[in-house]
């Protein structure tokens, strides 16, 4: 073996092959289109509690997956091990909003393209599924529907609720009732007429009334 010949390896040959342009070009893009999902993200929140966080692992998904992905189409030996190694990783954090799926897909979805050197698909893909989002996710909808939740004492009181529900709600259903030694608590599903909520103050000041809850089913409190 002669010195030449140490210097033959696979490895060099590798890295003869490696272009530090393409790997450049598709990291920065990938980092401008992880802001742009970033940004998204922001404006299209919907959820309790904002985690700054989350936003910012969108931003280091769409580059960690193209960094995976530009070793992968190097080299077919490496992406073998690279599916070995990373069919070992477990995931545990739990996810509180079902659109962050959406997002974490998106961002790994963008991170192959760009690795896989689909850079115009990357682009247009990702303009196209940001505007989509904006418009829906943004929509403002006129028949969420809420649970009222009322505690009241006697039966007297309970036709005067749900009378004067039946009068300011567009639809009105009687999920639950529960009847005890401290009154009755009942639970109604309910569509607003013009998303006014003031009639839920006429009716924690009916007499006989404790307390009177509206409760959004995103998770939101109101009233």
């Amino acid at each position: 073996m002669t010195f030449q010949d140490i210097f033959k390896s696979s490895f060099l040959e590798a890295t003869t092959t490696f272009s530090i342009t393409d790997t450049l070009l598709a990291l920065v893009l990938s980092f401008v289109i992880g802001i742009f999902i970033m940004a998204i993200y922001k404006k299209t929140f919907k959820g309790v509690m904002y985690s700054n966080s989350f936003c910012v692992s969108l931003l280091a998904l769409t580059l960690i997956t193209t960094l995976i992905i530009l070793a992968v189409t190097s080299n077919v030996i490496l992406s073998l091990g690279m599916v070995g190694a990373l069919s070992i990783v477990r995931f545990r954090s739990a996810i509180k909003e079902p659109l962050d799926i959406a997002f974490l897909f998106w961002s790994i979805a963008a991170g192959i393209v760009l690795g896989a050197g689909l850079l115009p698909l990357a682009i247009i893909g990702s303009i196209f599924i940001g505007i989509i989002l904006i418009l829906f996710v943004n929509k403002d909808t006129k028949d969420n529907p809420y649970i009222l939740v009322v505690n009241l004492e006697g039966d007297e009181v309970e036709n005067r609720v749900l009378s004067y529900v039946k009068e300011k709600c567009k639809k009105y259903i009687v999920k639950s009732k529960t009847v005890s030694v401290n009154g009755i608590e009942f639970s109604i599903e309910i569509r607003l007429n013009n998303m006014s909520t003031e009639f839920v103050n006429i009716i924690s000041s009916l007499e006989g009334v404790k307390n009177a809850v509206l409760v959004s089913y995103n998770g939101d409190y109101m009233g």
